[in-house]
């Protein structure tokens, strides 16, 4: 998978990146977290210029999302009986109507570190009628940090991408919630010891 990723990059260069997450619709085997991390691992190792690299994974990302919503607009009520016949596409139609009901355009945010269900829930969206102004108010914003941090993180653990990428892939959305959890604690222990160093130092009479 990750040979094959790497083959295809080699191939046509920063488009791969664009091309592949955009594939993964149709059933591409290798998961966005892999395409992402190895964009930032190649950049860090200097095969690919960061910047480009960002920018083709990111509109790789944001493509895929408006696709699903488009096809959900424009042809959802077709899909819909087909989708209700295959169990395991309506299980996932489901679960996404769920979230939808729970968290409204913040579904569209939560989708992004479940698999399958980021592919399904732009669907959804666009079948309930969302506009699209609001629908890209809510994924494009969420592509961008959840890009962001893939990237990043595969610029860290470099060609240890495929190991992390099989587990992320599994656990995504709690390792997105640890990611969270520890950048909230480094910004509340260096609030508070900002505020530490402004209050005056009390001083012996």
């Amino acid at each position: 998978m990750y040979d094959l990723l790497l083959t295809i990059i080699e191939e046509i260069g920063y488009f791969a990146l664009f091309l592949v997450l955009c594939l993964g619709l149709i059933g591409l085997p290798i998961p966005n977290e892999a395409v992402v991390m190895t964009g930032g691992a190649l950049a860090e190792s200097g095969v690919l210029s960061p910047l480009p690299a960002f920018i083709m994974t990111f509109l790789g990302i944001c493509s895929a999302m408006t696709f699903g919503y488009s096809i959900g607009r424009f042809a959802g009520s077709k899909l819909s009986n087909w989708f209700s016949s295959k169990k395991n596409i309506s299980r996932f139609v489901a679960k996404s109507e769920q979230l939808s009901d729970q968290y409204g355009g913040y579904a569209i945010s939560l989708s992004l570190c479940l698999p399958f269900l980021r592919h399904v829930t732009p669907y959804v969206m666009g079948m309930n009628r969302m506009p699209y102004k609001r629908f890209v108010m809510f994924a494009y914003p969420s592509a961008l940090i959840w890009t962001l941090i893939y990237f990043i993180i595969g610029s860290i653990v470099g060609d240890k991408v495929q190991d992390l990428s099989n587990h992320i892939y599994q656990y995504g959305i709690w390792i997105i919630v640890a990611l969270g959890a520890a950048i909230a604690g480094i910004i509340t222990i260096k609030h508070f010891k900002g505020k530490e160093n402004k209050d005056p130092v009390d001083r012996p009479m």
